[in-house]
């Protein structure tokens, strides 16, 4: 019966029945367009169905409700018929690890969650409500998330900080019976996978014949790297903060440990700069700048996807001397890495068929859905679709719920 409305830079100032001052430190805030456009929030709610009499209201609420409250009570498996919660998502965050702000807790995040929100919207058709969390800690984010996904469809679990991501996704998963998914990881990855894929067949080579180094073992790095170990790369090496992850270095975390077990097979150690020299890619997921000399040393054909925002690992100025194909986070550069193209698509497809997660298979389906898209266009300038392509999210859609169905998480 409701449904979210994107509300994109409305002047909401004054509302029926309510009265808001503007000041004067108010004003000169919104001389900036993005205050501008912020003002009142970037959301807000409609109703799907109309109420305009009395026969109306004793239908959407007492006393006709009650008998739609019952059969659900009888029958739980018509809560997804008879409510939206089928077919909603929600974006939910504690605030630890927001952009590039790092941690500004629950309220601050809220402009990017609302713009998450916009984004299911606008791109895949999704509504979603955004939800900032005041969470203590693993404990207290899991079980807040698990008391209210009895509301939703799907659970996006956005800019939360590492390395405790990974166990709040982890005993989510396991809790519930609904797709949880961490942007931060997941989407990132897929987009990553898929311009690699394309960036092999450019310049004439398969992920299989690729060694790859990851820079940043954070949510994204990790994501990466299990993804393209799941999709088959040549080799794949993880540098974070001390250098090369390896089987046996001393102080790795759980997940680092699982990291180390399935990848650097040439057992490499030392620091990201010696990694690189004969690599065929480098993959920035970290703010770490690495210089035009240890660029030079990489192999012939080399790709780097340097993702930092604002500034890439590698400009793209310098890896172009050196690289065949370049890709940024930013889209002011060709061949932007941007989760928009993941996301709405992922969420779309598994909501479609009410799938009970979001399995690795169908990450990996989602990837292949959006390389294709490029087709005989496949250029070094153009290895990922644009964000507007409109395309992307039902290709990717498509191919997710096919997935699920294959690997049996489809309720539909």
């Amino acid at each position: 019966m409701w449904a979210v409305r994107v509300m994109a830079g409305a002047d909401r100032h004054e509302l029926e029945g309510f009265s808001i001052v503007t000041t004067d430190s108010y004003s000169q805030l919104d001389e900036d367009p993005a205050f501008a456009l912020h003002r009142g929030g970037k959301l807000s709610v409609e109703s799907s169905v109309d109420v305009t009499d009395r026969a109306g209201l004793s239908l959407a609420y007492t006393p006709g409700v009650a008998r739609v409250c019952d059969a659900i009570a009888d029958r739980p498996e018509l809560v997804d018929t008879y409510t939206w919660k089928s077919h909603v998502v929600a974006v939910v965050t504690d605030g630890s690890a927001v952009l590039g702000l790092g941690n500004i807790g629950p309220e601050a995040s809220l402009p990017v969650m609302e713009g998450k929100s916009l984004l299911f919207k606008q791109f895949g058709g999704v509504d979603s409500v955004p939800v900032a969390l005041s969470a203590e800690g693993v404990d207290d984010m899991v079980d807040s998330v698990a008391r209210m996904a009895p509301s939703f469809g799907g659970i996006n679990l956005e800019d939360i900080s590492a390395p405790r991501c990974f166990e709040i996704e982890r005993r989510l998963q396991e809790q519930l019976d609904i797709p949880v998914f961490h942007d931060d990881q997941h989407g990132t990855a897929i987009v990553t996978v898929a311009a690699l894929r394309n960036a092999a067949r450019l310049t004439g080579r398969g992920l299989g014949d690729l060694r790859v180094v990851v820079s940043g073992a954070g949510a994204a790095g990790v994501a990466v790297t299990r993804m393209l170990v799941e999709g088959g790369i040549g080799d794949i090496a993880v540098a974070d903060s001390k250098g090369i992850i390896y089987q046996g270095r001393e102080g790795l975390s759980p997940v680092k440990e699982e990291i180390a077990a399935i990848s650097n097979r040439a057992g490499l150690t030392g620091s990201t700069e010696s990694a690189l020299n004969g690599a065929d890619v480098f993959i920035g997921l970290s703010a770490g700048e690495v210089a035009e000399s240890v660029v030079a040393t990489m192999a012939p054909n080399a790709i780097i996807c340097a993702m930092a925002n604002p500034d890439p690992e590698v400009h793209p100025d310098v890896a172009h001397k050196y690289a065949s194909v370049v890709a940024t986070g930013r889209s002011d550069f060709p061949n932007q890495i941007n989760n928009v193209l993941a996301f709405p698509g992922v969420f779309r497809g598994a909501l479609d068929v009410r799938a009970t997660e979001v399995t690795e298979n169908m990450k990996l389906a989602a990837a292949e859905a959006l390389a294709d898209l490029v087709g005989p266009d496949l250029a070094a300038d153009y290895i990922i679709p644009s964000t507007f392509d409109e395309r992307v999210a039902p290709a990717v859609s498509s191919a997710v719920a096919e997935q699920a169905r294959a690997d049996g998480v489809a309720r539909l």
